[in-house]
């Protein structure tokens, strides 16, 4: 067998609007597309790296050349769990360099049998419902967006700052259909976010993802014991090896292939989270449909859906799984099930 020709490049995606989460706002997700060539067939995957995991373009950039270098060796790159293990041995975090040239490598792997990646593992049926995310901005912006998406019945609503009231009451009202989640992305000390929480009651909340810092376990517990609302932790909880610490402080968790590591990664965490009786939500990063349809190949595992990142874009440069009217459908391609756009 030949060995695999990888390359990588830039991948900017601009958003259409401004993406505020309670500690920054993003106006382009700044991401890397990676091709892996091997016997005639292309595989595709994106890195979309995220500063609070310690992670840049520049530094995916970096590390992918050694990540390659590595699968280099391997006679059969289709041997992914062993891939993987041998880059774990030589990296130290880097999960969403990992987590996109492993990606290649599925495309690769379902593109040599004809077949999307779900239907090798024999899964299929309905999925679970998509959440859209409304990001932080001033009422009138947040209304204006819920209303926009309106084809959604499930909101996902960003807070942790001091206009969070306003902020639910105009979404509320340009939707009183939707349900409505909020996230605080870890904004709040424990009795903060009971606070805020219990002032967010009147609008009618479904769940809360991440009201405490990441690290703070008890405040986790005391918030899902207070409050009459289903508590998941993502920030809290990025690999299988954190299950153990959230298990019985809060009621689920959020797995996302660039947190963890890639696909291998985001299995072992769904599965430990089912052991501990967790329910589980998969959730993406600001990714094109690439990266959405690689997380959507899941999706039959997961008890609800949160696979927007690519609604968000200006422009979209692949044609894959998208969640319209806030159902995903599993994609019909083989591998991933994504093309770049012509």
């Amino acid at each position: 067998m030949s060995a695999p020709q990888v390359s990588f490049e830039p991948l900017d995606l601009p958003l259409r609007d401004p993406f505020g989460i309670s500690r920054r706002t993003t106006t382009v997700a700044r991401n890397v597309l990676v091709r892996v060539q091997w016997e005639g067939l292309i595989g595709l995957g994106e890195c979309a790296p995220n500063a609070y995991y310690g992670e840049s373009q520049e530094g995916v950039l970096a590390w992918l050349p050694r990540l390659a270098e590595a699968l280099a060796t391997y006679d059969d790159p289709l041997a992914i769990r062993a891939v993987v293990e041998d880059w774990e041995r030589g990296t130290h975090g880097n999960p969403a360099a990992r987590a996109g040239l492993e990606l290649a490598l599925w495309d690769l792997l379902g593109k040599r049998h004809d077949a999307p990646i779900w239907a090798l593992w024999g899964l299929g049926g309905e999925l679970p419902p998509s959440s859209f995310t409304i990001g932080i901005d001033t009422p009138e912006r947040m209304a204006e967006k819920a209303s926009a998406a309106r084809e959604f019945p499930l909101l996902k609503v960003k807070v942790g700052t001091p206009n969070d009231a306003a902020n639910l009451r105009a979404v509320r009202e340009a939707r009183h259909d939707a349900a409505i989640r909020v996230d605080a992305n870890g904004a709040w000390y424990a009795k903060e976010a009971l606070a805020a929480l219990r002032a967010l009651e009147p609008f009618g909340l479904e769940l809360v993802e991440q009201p405490v810092r990441s690290g703070d376990l008890d405040g986790l517990a005391l918030v899902t014991r207070e409050i009459d609302l289903p508590v998941y932790a993502d920030e809290g909880c990025v690999t299988a090896a954190d299950v153990p610490k959230v298990s019985g402080r809060c009621d689920g968790v959020v797995v996302k292939l660039q947190k963890c590591g890639g696909i291998l990664r985001a299995l072992e965490h769904i599965q430990t989270a089912r052991a501990h009786g967790l329910k589980v939500m998969l959730g993406c990063m600001v990714e094109s449909g690439l990266g959405i349809s690689a997380a959507a190949q899941l999706a039959p595992l997961c008890d609800t859906l949160d696979l927007d990142g690519n609604l968000l874009l200006a422009a979209d440069p692949f044609d894959g799984a998208a969640a319209r009217g806030g159902r995903m459908t599993l994609p019909s391609g083989p591998g991933l099930g994504a093309t770049l756009r012509a």
